[in-house]
């Protein structure tokens, strides 16, 4: 479907290197074994650069829109002020809360942090820098994303504090509510791609990505799937469970220290995941921007390394994000239910069956064409 031109600077070429020398000094069992090791230690480590990353650009486009410096003490432009704040956190003082329920309590922060390992892992970061390739991907991290709502629950239930629970059932609430729209709003993507593997998708976004490949169709889905991803996370104007005017921290008040630190990567990392799955579902992932018949300007896209197209894509939807919570003021919970269930779900099974419909008729841009 596409040419596949030189990349320079894409890692196949390591990875093939590593893969055969591996298997040809020792047994198949160990060379699989060490190489599934370097893959979930690399994983862990971008994990926590990406959250460090985002924190720090979180704070200076934050103090861009309420017309202040941010962070500009600890190294130049405050570049190390979330190392810092990393390192006060490990060393914090983790403060024992009385009569909690001690194993829910403690296991709480762990499903928050293993949901969203999970959930990372399965996104393609560029060309050949995918760690696992399901060929039920969007379905896959639709299921594990949603096993953090369970770290959210049993946080606010085994605190003992009616603030933590508050915060809980309402986080509960929204969860559930939301993540109903942005599993059909990428159902509907599904439907125009023919599969839910990650890598066939972006393959079949070459010459035109499926935010325009399914008409207006896909941008409401497009649309929705932002505002339900937004939701998910938590924050701002959707940032109920943790309102800071009612409900103290929400479901994590009673969390100290590495336990509170969980709960703060998490989130973070969330945000990255939500444009990460939009970028890859609706903007051709790490695919650059190719025009049929248009070879020689197709080549020189191609030179542009492909996790450069995916961070970048990313990089806009996440500045999007972070526009929207810095514009509007927190919604009430039954506004924010009312959204969900009497605008966003409908409009959502409408737009779905409008998808099947240009599908079936043949009427998507890479059929007419």
């Amino acid at each position: 479907m596409f040419q596949n031109y030189s990349q320079p600077l894409e890692f196949t070429n390591l990875t093939s290197w590593l893969d055969a020398a591996l298997r040809e000094n020792l047994p198949e069992f160990w060379a699989v074994f060490i190489e599934l090791v370097l893959v979930g230690v690399v994983l862990l480590a971008a994990y926590a650069v990406l959250a460090m990353i985002l924190i720090y650009v979180e704070r200076k486009i934050t103090a861009f829109f309420q017309a202040r410096i941010g962070p500009n003490r600890v190294g130049k432009y405050g570049i190390f002020q979330t190392v810092a704040d990393v390192l006060k956190i490990l060393i914090k003082e983790i403060i024992h809360v009385n009569k909690v329920d001690k194993f829910l309590f403690y296991a709480a922060p762990f499903f928050m942090i293993v949901a969203s390992v999970l959930t990372f892992g399965a996104i393609p970061f560029g060309k050949s820098l995918h760690a696992v390739d399901f060929n039920i991907g969007v379905f896959y991290v639709t299921a594990v994303s949603s096993l953090g709502i369970i770290g959210v629950l049993l946080a606010g239930w085994s605190s003992n504090n009616k603030y933590s629970m508050i915060g809980a059932m309402r986080s509960g609430a929204q969860f559930v509510s939301y993540e109903l729209s942005a599993g059909f709003a990428l159902m509907t993507m599904v439907v125009l791609s023919g599969t839910m593997q990650f890598s066939e998708m972006i393959e079949s976004q070459a010459y035109c990505w499926n935010i325009f490949n399914g008409h207006i169709s896909s941008l409401v889905a497009f649309v929705i799937y932002l505002i339900s991803g937004h939701a998910e996370t938590n924050r701002g104007p959707f940032d109920l469970p943790e309102a800071e005017s009612e409900l103290t921290a929400g479901y994590h008040t009673e969390y100290s220290g590495l336990q509170f630190g969980f709960f703060y990567l998490a989130e973070y990392l969330n945000m990255f995941i939500i444009a990460s799955i939009a970028a890859t579902v609706f903007l051709g992932g790490w695919m650059p921007l190719q025009i049929s018949g248009w070879d020689g300007f197709n080549q020189l896209m191609w030179y542009i390394p492909s996790y450069i197209w995916f961070f970048g894509k990313v990089g806009f939807l996440i500045f999007l994000s972070l526009w929207v919570r810095w514009s509007f003021p927190r919604l009430r919970i039954d506004q924010l239910l009312n959204l969900e269930w009497k605008y966003l779900l409908p409009i959502n099974l409408v737009n779905i069956l409008v998808m099947v419909i240009l599908v079936l008729t043949g009427l998507t841009l890479t059929d007419l064409f």
